[in-house]
This record gives C-alpha cells, sequence and structure tokens, in this order.
C-alpha cells in the first residue's frame, strides 16, 4: 500500500544548507554527520567505528582499512569511500556509527543519506557493491545474524542503476525473511551523480501488526514492509523497534554481485561519496 500524495510530498526536503542535512516537513532532526573537515582527515572517531579488518562475511573480497585512501573526509563536506586493488587484493572502507536510534511508538522515525557513486563506468564496476544500511545494535551485545535485524537502505551492485532496498530478520536460511534472500523492493536510479535514499518506520498506527517500514528515492516510494508481513512480534521488534546503528560501506565481490572481472576499475570513480547521514522524528 501507498502513503497518500499529501504524506509523500511531506517527506521530502525544503531546506537545504551546504553544511547541514536538510529540513522535512513535519520532523525535526534529531543527529546528524555531514563530514565537514580537510580533506584526506578520518571521519570522526567518536561518531564512527572505522573498520580496520576482513570481517569475512558474504564471500567478499575486500580488506577494510582505516586509512585515508580508503576512507576519508573530501573536503567539500562529503565522505569518501574507495575501493583499490593492491598487489592482487583488495582493500575498500566501512564504517559504523556508535549513534543508535529507536523507532518511538506514536512517532515517524526517519533515516536519510545523500549519495553519489564514481564515475566509473557501468561495465568497469563488475563485484563493486556500495550500501547505506541498519543493524540491530543486539548484533554488538551477542545476538547473531538475521536475528539482530537489519534494513538496507540503499545497495546496489555492478554499477547498475537499481537501488534496492531489503529487510533481513529471524534465521537463515529460510525463516520469516527468506534469506539470504530477504524481503526486498528495487527502483531505478537516474544517473550516479547525488540522490537522496530514505526511510521512514511509522509507529503511528498503535498496533504493530500495522506499523511499517518504507523505503523512498528522491521521496519516490518504493518498498514497503508492515508488521502484519513479518507476522511474530519478536521479530518486528528487531527491525522497528528495538536500536539500530548505521552503516556505511563499500564491498567487493561476494554471492550477490560476484567477482570483480578484467574490466573492473578500482579507485575514485569505483566510490561512494556521501553528503550527510540523519536521523529524524516527528513532530
Amino acid at each position: 500500500m501507498l502513503f497518500n500524495a499529501a504524506f509523500l510530498l511531506a517527506a521530502l526536503p525544503v531546506l537545504v544548507s551546504a553544511s547541514n542535512a536538510p529540513g522535512i516537513n513535519g520532523y525535526r532532526l534529531v543527529w546528524q554527520d555531514n563530514f565537514i573537515g580537510p580533506a584526506g582527515e578520518l571521519p570522526n572517531e567518536n561518531t564512527w567505528d572505522i573498520i580496520n579488518r576482513n570481517i569475512g562475511v558474504n564471500g567478499e573480497l575486500q580488506t577494510y582499512r582505516k586509512r585515508s585512501k580508503n576512507v576519508q573526509k573530501s573536503g567539500g563536506e562529503t565522505l569518501q569511500l574507495v575501493p583499490w586493488r593492491e598487489d592482487g587484493s583488495w582493500t575498500s572502507g566501512r564504517i559504523e556509527s556508535w549513534y543508535t536510534f529507536t523507532p518511538q511508538p506514536g512517532k515517524r522515525t526517519l533515516a536519510q543519506a545523500e549519495i553519489r557513486f564514481g564515475g566509473n563506468q557501468i561495465w568497469n564496476k563488475q563485484g563493486i557493491w556500495p550500501a547505506f544500511w541498519t543493524l540491530g545494535q543486539s548484533m554488538r551485545e551477542g545476538t547473531i545474524w538475521p536475528a539482530c535485524g537489519e534494513v538496507d537502505i540503499l545497495e546496489t551492485v555492478n554499477g547498475q542503476l537499481t537501488g534496492y532496498g531489503t529487510i533481513h530478520c529471524d534465521v537463515s536460511p529460510g525463516g520469516i525473511c527468506n534469506e539470504q534472500q530477504g524481503i526486498g523492493g528495487t527502483i531505478g536510479i537516474p544517473d550516479q551523480s547525488w540522490h537522496t535514499w530514505t526511510a521512514i518506520w511509522d509507529r503511528t498506527s498503535g498496533d504493530w501488526r500495522s506499523e511499517s517500514i518504507t523505503w523512498f528515492r528522491d521521496g519516490i516510494q518504493f518498498h514497503q514492509v508492515k508488521g502484519d508481513r513479518i507476522g511474530r512480534f519478536d521479530v518486528w521488534q528487531s527491525l522497528a523497534q528495538k536500536p539500530l546503528y548505521f552503516i556505511l560501506n563499500v564491498a567487493v565481490g561476494g554471492g550477490w554481485p560476484g567477482y570483480p572481472n578484467e574490466a573492473t576499475q578500482d579507485g575514485w570513480g569505483a566510490m561512494m561519496e556521501v553528503k550527510y547521514v540523519a536521523h529524524y522524528v516527528s513532530n
């Protein structure tokens, strides 16, 4: 089911600042990072855990590195996550917020980032996998994936101009969220330039079964999941009622995109660049 047009329009940015996340009608800004700082500086380590290891998931090739070659402020109020092929291996960037947010009862909670991709041609991006997503804080406290809950606000693979929004939950393989595929939706991306990617957790109904998570690109809805589709309260809690943290990364290879080929190019043309990450709550 789609939101009505009035609500959709209310979700669009109306006040844009060079150094802040935009104002959004009907919401107040609770938290943001707009990546202000000199070129080559790492993100604020009081805000972000900058991953510095091979995390060994999904058959991915990259080792994440805590260095400006892979993770840096641009000097132009953006963050750049850059994959590089080095001596036959891949390195890249991944940051995870120490900040957490919990969708509040009776409110709409909005998470948003403005993102663009590097200018390498699509056919030079085989195996490149950028993402903006959340995991349940319980993952850091011993809960295994996917029981911790995962909400992917944006993923795209192989340079394809398709954005994916997906939830992962319950158990793997199989389970309520059909792991490891998840429950997802897609939308076309006009180009590799700047676009906003948004998820809204709506807990205004007072009944978890009619609560929802809804995905938007540039204010256009492309996916929605409600509690009644999940059908189990504790699983819905992991996705929509418990603390979540943000993740930004560019993976390389893995079971979904496949692996880089001879045409795959590394470097700035393969990066993901982020203007801001922000958390809002409805008035």
